[in-house]
């Protein structure tokens, strides 16, 4: 389970922006560079593949609806 999800704005170069991002997966915090195209750079990710796999759904999955969504609201 994924909790207290933060982000923050690090860099804005025209569109291809990159967040900072914080939680707890299953008890453990975990943090990491989100990347306009998608991708992760991982502070600290899961050590078990399938888990990471799973968090980098969620994270994907919480950056669109926080910022993508956010933006066509705006």
């Amino acid at each position: 389970m994924l909790v207290h999800f933060q982000y923050k704005p690090l860099s804005v170069h025209g569109r291809k922006q990159k967040w900072s991002f914080s939680c707890y997966f299953e008890g453990r915090f975990v943090a990491g560079t989100y990347h306009y195209d998608g991708s992760i750079l991982w502070q600290n990710a899961p050590h078990d593949i399938n888990k990471q796999l799973q968090l980098e759904k969620s994270i994907h999955d919480l950056m669109l609806y926080h910022v993508y969504e956010a933006e066509q609201h705006i």
